[in-house]
């Protein structure tokens, strides 16, 4: 047997203590934990999405952004009636408005804000949109880089579509002055019990949801989500468009479907080193 030298003998050390690594890497992952590395190499199962929206009628849209920050979408050109999902866009505009970014919200904002958010008050929109004007809400559009935003009269006619509204929500706290950010994070994470399907149903343990869903006075005309998801400083955010289902219940479901699928297996990542 020939005789190794140093060089090798070191090879032969890394290599082993490579292997062991790697082997008790995968026991965590076979035992349900994440990968060494805190997980970051998850990414949303948009195999599983795709197949199970191409199950499902109506016509579906949507995107998610991973932990990298990288854009996956599902029909991208398609745009939708807004609904109710256009609320969290009037919520950063009255927010920025320079009367109110730098000063402490009143009574009378927050009785207009909390029902427009948690409860989808939509007399309470109306009563936002004209406080904080159309110019100011396509400013925010413009600002937010969506390009097939096109504003409507009837606001919940406005039409979104699911990238836009992902990158939007990924980024929403940059469009929220500081001063109204944890009012903001409040509001959207605690919606009405009664209005928490879809994704407010699977959401993964150990990560905080932010979300708005919008839906056309129950009859399966649209039925839409848009969220995130943030633990820790790791983020990823969602959008899904839906129009034409047979029902509100059925919109629901398919809600549920694509989203549990997007984020199955999300890591319960640490902080940020």
């Amino acid at each position: 047997m020939r005789r190794l030298g140093a060089a090798g003998l070191l090879f032969i050390a890394l290599a082993g203590a490579g292997a062991a690594q790697a082997g008790r890497a995968g026991a965590a992952q076979a035992a349900g934990g994440p990968p060494r590395g805190g997980g970051i190499g998850w990414q949303p199962d948009m195999a599983a999405a795709r197949h199970y929206a191409n199950s499902r009628s109506g016509k579906i849209s949507f995107a998610v952004i991973g932990l990298a920050g990288r854009m996956r979408t599902y029909h991208p050109a398609e745009t939708a009636p807004a609904a109710s999902v256009f609320k969290v866009m009037l919520l950063a505009t009255y927010l920025r408005r320079p009367s109110v970014r730098h000063r402490a919200l009143t009574s009378s904002d927050r009785r207009l804000l909390d029902p427009m958010i948690r409860v989808s008050d939509s007399v309470a929109a109306t009563r936002v949109r004209d406080i904080a004007g159309v110019p100011a809400i396509k400013r925010l559009a413009r600002d937010a880089g969506m390009k097939r935003f096109k504003y409507n009269p009837v606001w919940g006619l406005s039409r979104i579509d699911a990238t836009d509204q992902a990158r939007f929500m990924y980024h929403l706290l940059r469009f929220i002055p500081p001063r109204h950010r944890a009012y903001a994070r409040f509001l959207l994470s605690h919606i009405t019990p009664s209005q928490r399907w879809g994704i407010g149903q699977v959401k993964p343990a150990g990560w905080k949801l932010y979300f708005k869903g919008g839906w056309a006075t129950g009859t399966g005309r649209v039925d839409h989500q848009v969220a995130y998801l943030a633990r820790h400083g790791h983020k990823v955010s969602i959008a899904i468009l839906t129009q034409f289902d047979p029902s509100h219940l059925y919109g629901e479901q398919t809600l549920k479907g694509i989203s549990g699928r997007l984020v199955r297996g999300l890591p319960r990542l640490p902080r940020h080193p």
